[in-house]
């Protein structure tokens, strides 16, 4: 089961991020899905849902690339470790394109019961992101020891 489970991640992140082959959530996202997302909440529940939430990203970052950098699976569980880059060329959240070129990291926990994702529970640094687009001033950081 695991196994089958990491495979429907991996297909996640290839063929839906990295090819942009939309198309493929619907056969991967379960009907009722819920992706638990601070950065884009109230997302749609399943497939269209999904598709809202890579379509706005690949959008804002057309060169958008994801790369898993750890997976781990048991029972109806995977957690995914990604890191992922691209260039703001176009509009995000309401934020007109920099330009600027981005790397962020996040974590997602999935939730996976009859070979489609029910839930995805999303955790980035949205922070940095905006940093290093010019939104958000850097935080200078110093020595409190």
């Amino acid at each position: 089961m695991s196994t089958e489970n990491k495979e429907i991640i991996r297909r996640l992140i290839d063929e839906v991020w990295n090819q942009r082959e939309i198309h493929v959530l619907d056969e991967i996202i379960a009907a009722d899905a819920f992706i638990h997302s601070p950065t884009v909440p109230n997302l749609s529940r399943g497939p269209e849902g999904a598709k809202q939430y890579v379509q706005l990203f690949c959008a804002a970052f057309p060169d958008l690339r994801v790369t898993t950098d750890d997976l781990v699976a048991e029972g109806d569980k995977v957690a995914l470790r990604w890191s992922a880059s691209g260039t703001h060329k176009g509009k995000l959240l309401g934020i007109e394109p920099t330009g600027k070129p981005m790397t962020i990291t996040g974590q997602a926990i999935y939730t996976i019961v009859r070979g489609k994702i029910t839930e995805d529970w999303i955790n980035a640094d949205t922070m940095g992101m905006l940093q290093q687009l010019g939104i958000v001033p850097q935080l200078h950081t110093r020595s409190f020891c």
